[in-house]
C-alpha cells in the first residue's frame, strides 16, 4: 500500500506545458477565460487568490501550472479534472465570434488535441513518476518566472530577425502584418487582422486599456514622411473621437513628419528598436505603449524612443 507522497510528481512535466497552451488558446478575450478559470476552481479560492488576472492569458495560465505543480499531491484532482475538461473541448464560442476566427480555432484545436494525447496516456505517466524526475526538474525551471511567456517573446524574436533577411518586400510585409497579430495577442491587445471600408484599407486594429486603436505598419527602405501621417490622421479621425492609432514603421521616420505631430497627436509612434527592446524583454509590450501613451497626452508628441524609457529620462 502506498501513501499520498508516493503520488507525488506524477503528472508528466509536457501535460503541464500542454495545458497552459491549452488554456491560453481556448479562450480570445479575457473575460471569458477568467469564468471559466473561476468555475473551474470554485472549490479552490486559495488558488484564485494567488492568480493576477491582470496579466495576460499566458501569464495567469503560467501563474496556475506552477501552483498546481508546486503542490501537486494535494492538487492532483483538479489538475487532471481541468486537462480533461479542456481536452473535451469541441466548439470554441469566444474564438468563432472573431474577425479571424478560423485561424484561432485551428490554434486551440491544435492545442487541445495536444492537451488530449497527454491525458489519453495519464495512467501511464503515473507508473512513469520516477523515470521523469529529470524531466519534471527542468519544465519547473522553464516554467518559474513566466518562462513560457518569456520563450514565446524568444520565438517572435527569432521570427523578427528571419524577416530582416527576407529578399521579398511583400512577402516580409505579409509575414510583419502576421507577427505583429501575434506579439499584440501574445499582451491580450485582441489584434484584429487587415480589414477594408469604403475607399481605404486598414493593416489592423487592437484595444489597450479600454482605448481602441487603428494600426498602420510600413516596413519600408525610406523613412516615413508627413505626407503618409497625414492620412493615417485623416483615418482616425473618420472613425469617431475616442479611436486612437499606432503607426508602426521599421525604417523611422523624417523629421519634419516628427515636428508636424510634436504637439499635437491622435497616434502613437513605434519602430523597430522598440520592437527589439520587447522581444529582448528589457520592457513589456503593454507597459511601452503604456508610456508612449502618457507621453503624447502630457506634451502632444507622437513619438517617444524607447531608449528614453529605459534609461529613465521620459
Amino acid at each position: 500500500m502506498h501513501d499520498d507522497s508516493d503520488r507525488r510528481k506524477t503528472i508528466n512535466p509536457s501535460a503541464y506545458l500542454a495545458l497552459i497552451e491549452g488554456l491560453t488558446y481556448a479562450f480570445w478575450n479575457k473575460d471569458p477565460f477568467k469564468l471559466y478559470l473561476r468555475g473551474m476552481l470554485k472549490d479552490h479560492s486559495e488558488l484564485l487568490a494567488r492568480l493576477d488576472f491582470g496579466a495576460t492569458k499566458r501569464e495567469v495560465s503560467g501563474q496556475l501550472v506552477n501552483l498546481l505543480r508546486a503542490n501537486e499531491a494535494r492538487y492532483l484532482d483538479v489538475t487532471v479534472a481541468l486537462m480533461l475538461d479542456i481536452a473535451a473541448m469541441e466548439t470554441f464560442p469566444n474564438l468563432t465570434s472573431q474577425v479571424d476566427g478560423d485561424v484561432m480555432v485551428a490554434k486551440a484545436r491544435a492545442a487541445v488535441e495536444e492537451l488530449r494525447r497527454w491525458t489519453a496516456k495519464q495512467q501511464e505517466v503515473i507508473r512513469e513518476r520516477e523515470a521523469n524526475a529529470v524531466a519534471i526538474t527542468e519544465a519547473a525551471r522553464k516554467a518559474q518566472d513566466g518562462r513560457a511567456f518569456a520563450q514565446s517573446h524568444d520565438e517572435l524574436k527569432q521570427r523578427f530577425l528571419l524577416m530582416h533577411a527576407a529578399g521579398d518586400p511583400h512577402q516580409r510585409g505579409t509575414a510583419f502584418e502576421g507577427f505583429i497579430n501575434e506579439l499584440f495577442a501574445l499582451y491580450d491587445l485582441e489584434p484584429r487582422a487587415s480589414y477594408s471600408l469604403d475607399h481605404e484599407q486598414i493593416d489592423g486594429a487592437f484595444s489597450f486599456n479600454t482605448d481602441h486603436y487603428v494600426l498602420e505598419a510600413k516596413w519600408w527602405k525610406e523613412a516615413i514622411g508627413r505626407r503618409e501621417l497625414d492620412v493615417f490622421k485623416a483615418n482616425i479621425e473618420r472613425k469617431g473621437k475616442n479611436t486612437l492609432g499606432l503607426y508602426v514603421s521599421m525604417s523611422g521616420y523624417s523629421s519634419d513628419a516628427l515636428a508636424v505631430y510634436s504637439y499635437s497627436t491622435p497616434f502613437l509612434t513605434m519602430d523597430g528598436s522598440d520592437f527589439m527592446a520587447v522581444l529582448d524583454q528589457r520592457i513589456r509590450l503593454d507597459d511601452l505603449l503604456d508610456r508612449k501613451k502618457r507621453h503624447a497626452s502630457q506634451t502632444g508628441h507622437c513619438y517617444l524612443p524607447v531608449s528614453e524609457v529605459l534609461s529613465g529620462s521620459e
